[in-house]
């Protein structure tokens, strides 16, 4: 391949890949609502299917400063979304879990997103979605291997 097609390439995929974020996350967060902002639906989700974390499992996972991680708790916490609950041999360590009123929004926001994906991959033919996602955890697993690399 040429250095001319590997350019226009790379242009294309910089300019696809910031249109679709951008309009996937504008139409996610309308059905999330004003309840709350992207990142604490992906925190919940995250409480949701482990049941129990900690602040620093949510930094490690979402590859984010524990200090950003402890701002995105507390208000989630005063909004009454989740539990904290000291560890009792070791007062330092702090799970976290869903309240019911936390697992009842994540279930809420979480039905209309299915719902919107649906109306998106409903407009593919079952092998497009199948190609499609098989290419985008090839892409995932490709950056996943790039981040570990610039890492170490």
């Amino acid at each position: 391949m040429s250095d001319k097609n590997i350019q226009e390439l790379v242009d294309r995929y910089i300019t696809i890949s910031f249109s679709v974020n951008k309009k996937a996350e504008s139409l996610v967060k309308e059905q999330i609502g004003s309840d709350l902002t992207n990142d604490q639906h992906y925190m919940l989700r995250y409480i949701n299917k482990a049941g129990t974390c900690t602040s620093s499992e949510l930094a490690e996972v979402f590859e984010v400063k524990k200090s950003a991680i402890t701002a995105i708790i507390n208000r989630m916490w005063e909004k009454g979304l989740i539990k904290r609950t000291r560890d009792e041999n070791d007062r330092r360590v702090v799970y976290l879990t869903l309240t019911e009123k936390g697992i009842d929004l994540f279930e809420q926001t979480e039905d209309r997103i299915h719902k919107l994906v649906e109306s998106i991959i409903t407009r593919f033919d079952e092998i497009e979605i199948k190609q499609f996602l098989d290419t985008y955890e090839k892409l995932n697993q490709v950056l996943m291997e790039n981040c570990r690399g610039s890492k170490g």
